[in-house]
């Protein structure tokens, strides 16, 4: 019989994974509450089912996907119920946390009484057909999580224990992520510079492969930026050890926190990112 998944909240990433589960079979299960009209079409468009907290711990598995900010919070928010529920379900954060903030998640989940697995998401949410979205798993309990791979999720087991996945997560989004915010932070400045067009020409003639890769990703980032910043505070917890490294990304969040500012607002650096990544003339 198909275990009950419960996966929170519908955003982009979560309806998309609820999606996926709900087209191989699988009863999903997602809060409703206080979310937007768009949240809950969204939802909704996806086979997803609204339920109250005392539902969502009556699940099998329970994927937390929310922003990073949100994990621990969600935890605890949840933890009365799941220490109400007969039945324990196995709870999963899937979110970009660094292991120290995945070990304090894990104790509140187990402190309810509720199994608790690491996870890490590489790649965007998951498109009809495509297999580039995989959720890394990591903890005793992660194989009996990885049964969702029946139903159309790609969940390979990182070897370890809890915290594995999310470090994992942390050490591939501070490369990629990491690197956007590089190449927005010399973008912006070859700009202000009035070079903008000569180094965008050098890249294309020497590193075309690294223009091709910024021109791409950097438009696709400025709607993300605000998710990005809280993400950038874990990474730089999780390279603590290296002062160096810990302020390049308390750097790398403050420049998204500017972003995500100048997005929802006159969107002048945005422009100049956006006439960077334009082609050139042929």
């Amino acid at each position: 019989m198909p275990p009950i998944v419960a996966v929170i909240a519908p955003g982009m990433m979560g309806s998309a994974v609820g999606r996926r589960l709900a087209q191989n079979g699988i009863e999903v299960r997602t809060s409703l509450a206080g979310r937007s009209e768009a949240s809950v079409a969204r939802a909704r468009a996806a086979g997803m089912t609204g339920a109250t907290d005392e539902q969502i711990a009556a699940a099998d598995i329970i994927l937390s996907i929310v922003p990073p900010g949100e994990a621990l919070g969600l935890a605890e928010h949840l933890a009365p119920a799941l220490r109400e529920a007969g039945r324990k379900p196995i709870y999963v954060d899937c979110n970009a946390v660094h292991p120290g903030t995945v070990l304090r998640i894990a104790r509140v989940i187990e402190s309810a009484g509720a199994t608790f697995v690491d996870g890490g998401i590489i790649g965007g949410p998951p498109m009809p057909g495509s297999k580039g979205t995989r959720i890394y798993l990591s903890g005793e309990a992660a194989p009996r999580v990885a049964v969702l791979r029946q139903y159309g999720l790609e969940m390979p087991v990182q070897p370890g224990p809890v915290g594995a996945a999310s470090a994992m997560k942390m050490s591939y989004a501070g490369i990629t992520k990491g690197f956007t915010a590089l190449g927005a932070a010399m973008m912006l400045a070859a700009t202000r510079a009035g070079t903008a067009d000569d180094l965008k020409q050098e890249l294309l003639t020497s590193q075309p492969a690294l223009a091709g890769w910024l021109v791409r990703q950097m438009p696709r980032m400025y709607s993300k930026a605000y998710r990005w910043v809280a993400e950038m505070e874990e990474i730089a917890e999780f390279v603590g050890e290296d002062p160096a490294a810990r302020q390049f990304y308390a750097a790398a969040a403050r420049l998204y926190e500017r972003i995500a500012a100048d997005f929802d607002g006159d969107r002048q650096e945005v422009a100049a990112l956006d006439a960077f990544c334009k082609q050139p003339p042929s």
